[in-house]
């Protein structure tokens, strides 16, 4: 994969070229860059080629990064009465 397939739009380059760029406006910009990707992209090698190429430590995006990268939790669906009534935990 090369980086025009990790980052069509270039959203994740651009966002290390701001200066004084926030947590929360990288949380942003991967959100667009993730929807900006094709239905059932591989995410995983996409942002560790972005880290390769542009992870710079202590910039607010690779801490982003980093965190996409890691694996989602399983959703689990709770249903019935258990999804209406908070059960104290």
């Amino acid at each position: 994969m090369d980086l025009s397939e990790a980052d069509p739009k270039g959203l994740v380059r651009e966002s290390y070229r701001i200066d004084g760029i926030t947590a929360a406006e990288c949380r942003s910009v991967f959100m667009d860059w993730a929807l900006s990707l094709p239905p059932g992209a591989d995410i995983p090698p996409r942002v560790a080629l972005l880290l390769d190429t542009y992870g710079e430590p202590g910039h607010p995006m690779t801490a982003v990064l980093r965190e996409g990268a890691e694996p989602m939790p399983e959703a689990r669906r709770r249903g019935g009465r258990a999804a209406r009534v908070n059960d104290g935990g």
